[in-house]
């Protein structure tokens, strides 16, 4: 598929989405609650447990009711067909747009996709077929791809060859759904030994893939760890990110508990005309009911700007 045809298959499909109710353009629980983000943070499940329960459901209700417009969910593709159902519809329901879910078996310790082992290959592209079905269900658009360990036998020009030639096989299947994997560079202090590890090499392998369906999750705590410069890297590899994540450094928990000057990463965020999701992927920094709040607490203080 060619750019323009992807570009209008996906504005038909968001306008679709639309018109079936509002679905992302309001959400009336955020109204009632009075509270309107300027950016589309997604929470994930657990991060409102002691409020909400333990109930998948419930929980996104519990997030709309804050005001929160988006959700994420790492480990959406093991869930039950059914229980993936119901969360689409309750998201539908609630106004929740869905974020990231990882497409496939990561590697952390071994070399898969660096390797070029057909094998190896073979059993991605099915993590990523397997994932246009599950995105279908609960109404993504994007999903998380780790190219996986960096093989100790090769050098690293042959490694990035492998992983964008497998790249490109995925992109084939997923550009006539309009879908998009997103490439995370991890940090080599809690990932060591990964192949991907900034947005400067994510953007050098998105340009040579050359697919829309083939963009960067810049997650900004892995960033911050991995080289910091976190505006000026955004900058550089702008056109090639479809999504962020989020987190602070130390300690990967809420914004505001770290170093990241979060208020004035998410402005230049919002300034720069970005329309797409952040999602929360860290931990909460204090336990219990009071911990939510103070997590809530921290998302309007940094999105006060």
């Amino acid at each position: 598929m060619n750019r323009r045809d992807f570009i209008t298959t996906t504005l038909v499909s968001g306008l679709a989405a639309m018109a079936t109710g509002s679905v992302f353009s309001k959400n009336a629980k955020s109204a009632e609650a009075g509270r309107a983000f300027k950016l589309k943070y997604a929470p994930h499940l657990g991060m409102f447990k002691n409020h909400a329960g333990d109930d998948p459901l419930a929980q996104l209700r519990f997030m709309a009711d804050q005001g929160f417009t988006a959700f994420e969910d790492n480990g959406m593709s093991d869930r039950d067909v059914a229980l993936q159902a119901k969360m689409a519809k309750t998201m539908q329901d609630m106004g929740l747009q869905m974020g990231v879910f990882v497409a496939h078996k990561i590697y952390w310790s071994e070399a898969n996709l660096t390797s070029g082992k057909q094998d190896l290959r073979d059993e991605f592209l099915s993590g990523i077929r397997q994932s246009v079905e599950v995105a279908k269900r609960v109404h993504a658009t994007w999903m998380t791809v780790v190219p996986g360990h960096v093989d100790l036998r090769l050098e690293m020009d042959f490694q990035t060859a492998n992983v964008v030639e497998a790249l490109k096989r995925a992109c084939d299947i997923l550009e006539p759904h309009g879908l998009v994997m997103v490439l995370e560079p991890l940090n080599f202090r809690d990932h060591p030994g990964l192949f991907l590890k900034k947005i400067s090499q994510a953007y050098q392998i998105c340009k040579a893939v050359g697919s829309p369906s083939c963009k960067i999750l810049d997650d900004l705590y892995h960033q911050q760890v991995s080289e910091g410069n976190l505006i000026p890297n955004m900058d550089a590899a702008w056109d090639e990110i479809a999504y962020f994540q989020i987190g602070d450094n130390p300690g990967r928990k809420e914004p505001t508990t770290g170093e990241i000057n979060y208020r004035n990463v998410f402005k230049h965020i919002h300034d720069k005309g970005y329309t797409g999701l952040l999602g929360m992927e860290h931990g909460n920094s204090k336990q219990g009911k009071e911990g939510e709040q103070a997590l809530i607490n921290a998302y309007i203080e940094v999105d006060s700007f």
